[in-house]
């Protein structure tokens, strides 16, 4: 296959048909040269001629001077035309939009449609002054488009069939380019995407706390975007990414994020981006990779395996000669995507358990918090340590069986992969804690929240969904700032004093003295660490 090209049964692309190219098309093109990115990859990525790209960018000083004579008179009529209902409209649509491509779910120019004069009718109600007409016209869908920066979208009316025959015949096919290369299991990678309502609880669960029942909080529908994946062998799994809507969001203030357990990017649409996904791509995954082959004696030779989703650039295979990039037929995600197979129902699983385990352990610790308080106080940074924790229970085994209906040649003794099985494990923990706790909530529940992947979201829940955003961000304006993060030698003092207080209480109720002295070394040898830094302070204040 050609470097950067969709894959589709062993079949380039067809060949590009002539399009009219827009101002703002052509601003797109000009700011993608100036950054550094090749004409050829350009032309790629937009589905024209390279004569044409060329010929936009030796235009390039005429086309900025007639955006700017231009942008005065589109803010006036964009400030006339799409104000009110239509104006908001858009931006649920965009997130609308942003949730079916996470989930690979093919759109039609109907559905948008349909979907949009949908949110506008339920949105002109909150603007009764000027009566408003819109009709979702194809006109208004391209504009909407290039507005919305959906320069990548396409609609598609493809049959279910079709995709099944592609899948069908796509395993032969990557298997031909496994045996060229030829790539070992450990050597070819996968990455999928999901959303995740990190506040989020089963709608009706119910925790009893001093002998009453409280009921669960309905949590706020704040969201990321995440991006999991790993090897054929299940040997690798990569760092996950955490796309949240704030580039430094409150919680997040005075911590390096080259610390945090996860790679973090920001988008207000929490949207993995064409840009985004290119970050990542040289910024995490080359230098991941290269280190797992390193480290395990491998050569850096990589097979990456993608789906056809609108984020994904098509020009991968040009920014790393030691890796290439092959793509899923079109809507074949839930045939074939290793990751949607099972590891990501695992992931929410793990995600849902310690999340239920952490509530119930606050409303534990203080018996006049309420569920409505535990998820006032749970922000962005304690949702990425749990993202963090589910992630590490995600088996080996898992990882690797997923990878059954792309490559069964790598998983010869594969009997069958029960996608309930998460679902189970999480119910099990589930009903421990219900009898511990009298907690109330049926498998549908937690059913419905590890499948949320393929929900659809309502117009209620977009509408939600955009509040709740606009809400954090003037909660975080107008809290106090925090204070950074630093070490003490007072504060040092006092934690490894309360430590030795923790183990004397310890040493006094354990019988057993050789498991105590056991942990009690294991502890100290772990954070070791901190007690260099304690040492280190208390030097430099003498």
């Amino acid at each position: 296959m050609a470097g950067g090209k969709r894959v589709l049964e062993g079949k380039s692309e067809p060949s590009r048909k002539r399009k009219s190219i827009d101002l703002e098309m052509k601003m797109n093109i000009i700011r993608k040269y100036e950054g550094g990115q090749k004409l050829s990859s350009i032309a790629r990525e937009l589905g024209l001629a390279v004569s044409t790209v060329n010929t936009i960018v030796k235009d390039a000083a005429r086309i900025k001077e007639h955006a700017e004579d231009s942008a005065c008179m589109k803010l006036t009529y964009l400030s006339k035309h799409r104000e009110g209902a239509i104006l908001e409209m858009e931006k649920l649509l965009t997130a609308w939009i942003e949730a079916q491509n996470q989930k690979n779910i093919p759109l039609s120019l109907l559905a948008i449609q349909v979907k949009a004069r949908s949110l506008f009718e339920d949105l002109k109600v909150k603007y009764p002054e000027g009566t408003q007409v819109f009709t979702a016209s194809s006109g208004w869908f391209a504009r909407f488009k290039n507005r919305a920066g959906f320069h990548n979208l396409h609609v598609s009316g493809e049959a279910i069939s079709a995709a099944a025959e592609a899948a069908k015949k796509f395993p032969e096919f990557l298997q031909k380019i496994i045996d060229e290369g030829p790539y070992l299991p450990e050597q070819i990678f996968n990455v999928d995407k999901t959303g995740l309502f990190y506040q989020k609880m089963p709608s009706r669960t119910y925790i009893s706390v001093g002998g009453k029942m409280t009921p669960g909080h309905k949590a706020s529908k704040n969201r990321v975007s995440l991006l999991l994946g790993g090897n054929a062998s299940g040997t690798c799994k990569l760092k996950p990414v955490v796309v949240h809507h704030s580039e430094n969001p409150r919680a997040l203030k005075g911590i390096s994020k080259a610390t945090l357990p996860v790679h973090y990017f920001a988008n207000p649409k929490t949207w993995i981006t064409l840009d985004i996904f290119e970050q990542w791509f040289m910024h995490c995954f080359i230098p991941e990779v290269e280190k797992f082959c390193n480290d395990n004696g491998i050569p850096f030779k990589i097979l990456l395996i993608l789906d056809n989703a609108p984020g994904h650039p098509l020009h991968l295979d040009d920014l790393n000669e030691n890796v290439k990039v092959v793509y899923l037929p079109p809507n074949t995600t839930s045939l074939l995507q290793p990751m949607d197979q099972g590891v990501i129902a695992d992931f929410k699983a793990y995600y849902l358990r310690i999340t239920f385990a952490k509530a119930i352990a606050a409303l534990d610790a203080d018996k006049d918090l309420t569920l409505r308080d535990f998820w006032k106080s749970y922000n962005i940074y304690h949702a990425i340590q749990n993202i963090a924790k589910a992630w590490e229970d995600v088996t080996e085994a898992c990882m690797k069986r997923v990878w059954n209906k792309v490559c069964p040649q790598f998983v010869p003794d594969f009997s069958g992969f029960d996608k309930d099985e998460t679902l189970k494990e999480a119910s099990k923990t589930i009903v421990k804690l219900k009898q511990e706790w009298e907690l109330k909530a049926d498998e549908n529940d937690v059913k419905g929240l590890i499948e949320s992947r393929r929900e659809e979201l309502l117009n209620e829940d977009l509408i939600e969904l955009l509040a709740a955003k606009i809400e954090e961000e003037e909660s975080e304006a107008s809290e106090p700032e925090v204070e950074p993060k630093r070490f003490t030698v007072k504060r040092l003092a006092e934690a490894f004093h309360h430590l030795g207080e923790f183990f004397s209480s310890i040493e006094k109720m354990d019988p057993n003295t050789s498991r105590f002295f056991k942990v009690q070394r294991l502890v100290e040898d772990n954070i070791a660490c901190y007690r260099q830094i304690y040492e280190e302070k208390k030097r430099a204040t003498v």
